[in-house]
């Protein structure tokens, strides 16, 4: 099934990368699909890192010819923008996901200036206290649309632990207001488009990688591309993905390069 393949897309966190350690086999087997002349793509749900920021980590981790790394950061301004307007914005998440909403022109609201909001957008916030989300789940609740970049609930770190996700923040964000979020990341499927587009390649031609059903598998298949679940732990029920494989090894195999 990926022998035919031109070309491939990666999520990262929990597939190719546990943190900063590369998953046993991804660079090996990255590497070789690049050789062969197969189109790669990165493509994260991460709420807190843009594009050149992933792309500096993948070269940092050794994948040098890694080119095209997409987050939800790149589109989030532009998604605001489309279904909202230009908008008056409470950011509750990162430095990097406040600077994506202003370059999409909105305006940023402080926090203790919540009721004046007309757009919350939320993600993984480090720095997450209880009045913050407090005025994220008022303003929602006053009938500010809630946006986030992903729900994923958990974000895989070395060693077989997590930290809590942008979905889990999200969860109490719409919980307590509500509301149910407008997705930006995947498994909605601009992201993927976007990914296909600078690989050049239609959704038949690629297959997409990931460890979740949920997002990656959702997502990639909604788009029409090919579907393998990276799943090093306990099988998935049969018929998960188009593939599951167990390890990279095994994805090299079938895709021919291994």
């Amino acid at each position: 099934m990926l022998a035919a393949c031109r070309g491939f897309v990666f999520d990262l966190d929990g597939c190719v990368w546990q943190g900063e350690v590369l998953s046993p086999g991804a660079g090996e087997v990255l590497t070789a699909l690049h050789r062969a002349g197969r189109r790669i793509a990165f493509l994260t749900n991460n709420s807190r890192a843009t594009g050149p920021a992933i792309r500096a980590k993948l070269h940092r981790l050794g994948l040098a010819f890694a080119e095209h790394a997409l987050t939800p950061l790149e589109i989030i301004g532009s998604v605001v923008a489309e279904r909202f307007g230009r908008s008056r914005v409470l950011v509750i998440g990162a430095p990097e996901l406040t600077a994506a909403v202003r370059a999409g022109g909105h305006d940023i609201v402080d926090v203790a200036a919540f009721r004046t909001a007309t757009v919350v957008v939320v993600g993984n916030d480090f720095e997450l206290t209880y009045e913050r989300l407090a005025a994220a789940a008022r303003a929602a609740a006053a009938g500010a649309p809630l946006v986030t970049p992903n729900v994923d609930p958990r974000l895989p770190i070395e060693g077989g632990d997590f930290l809590p996700g942008s979905g889990a923040i999200v969860a109490a964000v719409a919980t307590a207001a509500g509301v149910r979020p407008v997705v930006v990341g995947k498994p909605e499927s601009p992201l993927f488009r976007m990914a296909l587009r600078r690989l050049g390649l239609e959704p038949a031609e690629a297959a997409m990688v990931g460890d979740s059903l949920e997002s990656d598998v959702a997502g990639g298949r909604a788009v029409g591309m090919r579907t393998v679940l990276y799943a090093p732990g306990a099988p998935p029920a049969p018929g998960a993905a188009d593939l599951v494989v167990r390890s990279f090894v095994e994805l090299a195999r079938a895709a021919g390069v291994g």
